[in-house]
């Protein structure tokens, strides 16, 4: 274990940086002492003396003139005891620290603008400053970082040109480890079928790529600053030649990809929604064979339908139950807070918390599951003002569960797409909350109602998917066959009230939020319907039987 002391010198009395500091240090193992304010230079060296340290910090933030002479006192005293074998860290403002660089007396300087993970960096041990040495995997990049979290934000200008110049400016900034490419609607469904494209519909919710340079532009567009990785969208047709297609061009970081939707469950694709799921599956086996990090963005989209919360936490057990079962090894769990908008932060954290339990419950040695948490769009208010409040908000709450992966959602989505500046902006906001994150927090995740409603959840979830495994055969595993997911749909087992006439879905489902929480609910007699009910009510229907 290193020993770390530290203090401020001169007459300097600011010592919030440097306990600061200290604390992010002992988090990461290293013994630590603070000597206190105003330390001369002779108290520093006899207890130097003393406690030999393997690093010694030192601050000082104020006139930058008298420290020109006490450090001349100490490069003299360093070379006259034979302390120079010690690492010497200065922190400061940037006028005091430009001093303490001229004395060539320290090893690491901070000054004053620096972001938390260049710290946390240097206290691992890991200074970056050219390109070999960013890891250029993404579970190689969350393992440099965490318990600090990589952020990911998505980017789709309306042109290949712009969208270029905004990964330039964003990679130069140094602010984010992932940028998701968001292709245009034209590019996700008919990238290999470009005749039956409709022109006016090009730039339609994201870039309008059209050939695999197009893809090959963006990523070298992404080699410089802090190079970060790149991943794309998964497509809603011809899926798995999509997946070799980005694989090949951008070295995709990880693919994401649903278990039933871009289908004709939600119209973004013309796929049938047994034909989406076999194809969904094979994406996930083909990631799994070349050991790629695969995402199966599933439970979100029932939530953004407006089904129960208890549906969500059971479609987040399915999708992690598929993707394990068809060889995936490393699991992006994606966990989007504010779905429904209205879902209190209290009752969206126990969401949360049951899913991670219900996930995690699958990992072995050949599963291992990453968190990803994110904002939800539809929390975001076109206020700017008010959405920056909401982004630094559904941040916070969201560090709650320890993320590896922040999604970050620009401020800016509800009233414009984001541009380089808005994400620039957006990841420093996230950044100033992860700052104070890592001094230390409240844990949420242990108040009574968030833990009450978390054991419900997973009590309920079970229930959802005991009620699927009973439509199956011991032929196949019923968590991973097309057809009994197919029927579980079908039936109503999963339902949202969003797809009321939709041929593929039951679309009877009533919701409500009640106290804070997404509940199954009875317009008829004005109550919430328990989830034993709603799944007997189903089941016991004589055409279901016959189905």
């Amino acid at each position: 274990m290193k020993k770390i002391i530290a203090c401020t010198i001169g007459n300097c009395v600011h010592v919030a940086g440097t306990m600061n500091f200290l604390s992010l240090a002992e988090k990461e193992g290293y013994e630590t002492e603070f000597l206190g304010i105003g330390v001369s230079i002779d108290e520093l060296l006899e207890m130097i003396k003393v406690k030999k340290p393997d690093i010694v910090g030192l601050s000082y933030r104020l006139t930058p003139e008298p420290l020109v002479e006490i450090l001349k006192e100490l490069k003299y005293k360093i070379i006259e005891e034979n302390l120079s074998n010690i690492s010497w860290m200065f922190g400061g403002t940037e006028p005091t620290a430009k001093v303490a660089e001229k004395s060539s007396i320290f090893n690491k300087i901070f000054y004053g603008y620096e972001d938390i993970d260049e710290v946390m960096m240097y206290l691992k041990g890991k200074e970056y400053s050219h390109e070999e040495e960013y890891s250029k995997d993404l579970i190689s990049r969350i393992n440099s970082k965490y318990p600090y979290p990589i952020l990911r934000h998505h980017l789709g200008l309306s042109t290949i040109e712009d969208t270029v110049e905004a990964i330039e400016k964003i990679s130069e900034s140094k602010v984010l480890d992932v940028i998701s490419i968001a292709p245009d609607q034209n590019a996700q469904e008919f990238f290999f079928e470009q005749e039956k494209m409709d022109k006016r519909l090009d730039s339609a919710g994201g870039v309008p790529l059209r050939s695999e340079d197009d893809f090959r532009k963006l990523y070298d567009a992404a080699q410089r600053g802090n190079y970060p990785l790149l991943r794309c969208y998964s497509g809603t047709k011809n899926i798995v030649r999509y997946s070799e297609m980005l694989q090949e061009n951008i070295g995709n970081a990880w693919c994401a990809v649903p278990l039933f939707w871009y289908s004709e469950l939600d119209k973004r694709g013309p796929r049938k929604l047994k034909d989406a799921i076999v194809e969904n599956q094979q994406v996930m086996r083909w990631h799994g064979e070349r050991n790629i990090p695969v995402e199966v963005n599933e439970a979100h989209h029932w939530s953004l339908r407006d089904a129960h919360d208890a549906i969500g936490v059971a479609a987040a057990y399915i999708a992690a139950y598929n993707a394990k079962a068809m060889g995936v090894r490393d699991y992006i769990a994606q966990y989007m807070f504010n779905v429904p908008a209205f879902i209190s932060p209290e009752m969206d954290l126990a969401k949360m918390l049951a899913k991670i339990e219900i996930i995690e419950s699958l990992e072995d040695k050949h599963f291992k599951v990453y968190r990803q948490a994110r904002a939800g769009l539809a929390s975001f208010p076109a206020n700017l003002y008010q959405a920056k409040g909401q982004l630094a908000s559904s941040a916070y709450l969201a560090m709650a569960i320890k993320p590896h992966i922040y999604h970050v959602v620009g401020f800016c989505e509800a009233h414009h797409a984001a541009n380089a500046e808005d994400i620039i902006e957006s990841c420093m906001i996230v950044r100033g909350i992860l700052k104070n994150e890592f001094l230390g927090s409240v844990d949420m995740t242990k108040d009574k109602n968030v833990q009450r409603r978390k054991n419900e959840l997973i009590r309920d979830a079970n229930i959802i998917i005991d009620a699927i495994k009973s439509l199956g055969s011991k032929k196949i595993d019923p968590l991973i066959d097309p057809d009994v997911l197919v029927k579980s749909v079908k039936i109503g087992i999963l339902d949202a009230p969003h797809l009321k006439g939709n041929k593929a879905a039951q679309g009877t489902l009533n919701t409500r939020i009640v106290s804070g929480a997404m509940y199954a609910y009875d317009k008829n007699n004005k109550k919430i319907i328990s989830e034993e009910e709603r799944i007997n009510r189903i089941m016991n229907k004589e055409e279901i039987k016959q189905f």
